[in-house]
């Protein structure tokens, strides 16, 4: 087993390539792109965008080493029975899940806006985990394919930063994942967010994990 060296916050992290996977979290077309669901609400989606080269260069280097590499959508099925009252009823009924949105129906399974972005579309094999939640781990076979797979160390990217990044993180953490979040490839609609997401995860010695970047992980990685 050779062990890679990852430059990290609180400390370095070695971790063994062969039982680490990415986590790419929720890069859909209605977060990401001009005229989504994302930007509809008011958000200013530059902020995502600033992410995806991160994400690409991180995919192509684990794809290089032959390392598992997984995608999540949240979105939900399209007759939303698995879409819990309190999320469906949340903001205005015209932008709310379910609902005509610019790119299809807003977060239902199928619509374009629900599917991954073009720059960082998986290829044939990359398993895409479709999650009704925020956090990856619920109600999905992620753990399942990671438990098959041998997997130690999550490399866990994409956004938003304090939800679903965040969220995957601390359910991974409670399942005794060893967790490492580039900073570069995650982002928020809200900048002091991913800076105190991003914080809360290394703080009192690494409570959720390890944050680093891209580059350092491509470096340690060889």
């Amino acid at each position: 087993m050779t062990l890679a060296a990852v430059d990290a916050q609180p400390a370095p992290i070695a971790i063994d390539p062969a039982r680490t996977a990415l986590v790419v979290i929720d890069m859909q077309r209605d977060f990401l792109e001009p005229g989504g669901f994302g930007e509809t609400l008011g958000n200013d989606i530059s902020l995502l965008a600033a992410a995806v080269e991160p994400c690409r260069a991180l995919i192509a280097g684990f794809r290089r080493h032959g390392m598992l590499v997984i995608h999540t959508r949240e979105g939900h099925r399209p007759d939303l029975s698995d879409a819990p009252r309190a999320k469906v009823e949340r903001g205005e009924p015209r932008l709310r899940i379910g609902a005509q949105g610019p790119m299809g129906r807003i977060l239902v399974r199928g619509e374009a806006g629900h599917d991954i972005i073009p720059a960082l579309y998986p290829i044939d094999g990359e398993p895409v985990i479709d999650k009704p939640g925020k956090g990856a781990f619920h109600a999905t076979d992620l753990h399942q394919i990671l438990l098959n797979d041998d997997v130690e160390y999550l490399v866990v990217c994409g956004v938003t930063t304090e939800v679903c990044v965040h969220t995957t993180v601390r359910e991974a953490n409670d399942r005794g994942y060893r967790c490492i979040v580039p900073g570069d490839c995650c982002a928020s609609y809200f900048p002091e967010f991913h800076e105190v997401g991003l914080r809360m995860i290394s703080a009192q010695g690494g409570i959720f994990g390890w944050v680093t970047d891209s580059t350092r992980i491509l470096a340690a990685l060889g």
